[in-house]
């Protein structure tokens, strides 16, 4: 298919993942890509199997002052974005009573303050028309357990993604959400859990979950082509959420 044929694309966090299935479903549909990535084995993974069809670049998501030099590496490849798919990010989890203020400013970092500063980085770049999908997640609307601040920083990227698409819809920006429930993603190993728990957790997850299973990493990127296609052009300040009815419940 060719529904974002002619289309620049820029995907945070495209490396591994949702962010990386989203790459490939974008090559598919037509688009030019720039994905970044912070760890230096997934990023030579990822242009390993991209090839010449993505850039990928290194860059520290949750880094405010980064975020410009980002905007110049798509300045200088593209000239101008059509797409910007926000999915870098972190999940940490832990009781209230744990966690330190060092351990809370990272995760507002990398999900809430970085986005923001590359969102603005990018605005003399972006197209009228032009596409912003921010990630957020269920967690946002429900209340699990340990994930207070994880909760927190999707809240705040959900509630911008409501006020910069009233802000930004009259310079042709349309801004989206999409709010996955469990993904099967390299994310959930990075729980810091061991095996056993980790599988735990999964069952337990997985309990809660209507449809049976956790959900997969294509069936994401297929609700972020359509909101970064000119298919939802009527689409604006919506949230997409890809749960298997858990947040139902």
């Amino acid at each position: 298919m060719s529904r974002l044929q002619n289309k620049t694309a820029l995907i945070t966090g495209g490396t591994t993942g949702i962010g990386l299935e989203t790459a490939r479903q974008f090559i598919a549909e037509g688009a030019r890509v720039i994905v970044t990535g912070s760890s230096a084995a997934n990023i030579e993974a990822a242009r390993n199997e991209l090839g010449d069809k993505a850039l990928v670049l290194q860059a520290d998501a949750g880094n405010a002052e980064g975020q410009q030099a980002v905007a110049e590496a798509v300045k200088k490849a593209f000239g101008h974005l059509d797409i910007v798919f926000v999915n870098a990010g972190i999940a940490e989890f832990g009781p209230l009573e744990q966690w330190t203020e060092a351990a809370f400013d990272k995760s507002i970092a990398v999900n809430v303050k970085g986005p923001f500063f590359l969102v603005q980085a990018l605005l003399p770049l972006l197209s009228n028309p032009a596409s912003i999908v921010l990630n957020t997640s269920i967690n946002a609307h429900i209340g699990m357990p340990n994930s207070s601040v994880y909760a927190l920083t999707k809240g705040a990227l959900l509630t911008l993604a409501k006020t910069l698409s009233g802000e930004l819809i009259g310079r042709g920006i349309r801004v989206n959400a999409v709010s996955p429930g469990p993904i099967a993603t390299p994310l959930h190993s990075k729980f810091g859990l061991s095996d056993a728990d980790a599988k735990a957790m999964a069952s337990q997850i997985q309990s809660q979950i209507p449809a049976g299973r956790f959900g997969n990493s294509s069936e994401v990127a297929k609700a972020i082509v359509f909101l970064a296609s000119d298919e939802s052009a009527f689409t604006v300040g919506a949230e997409l959420v890809i749960d298997g009815g858990m947040s139902t419940l």
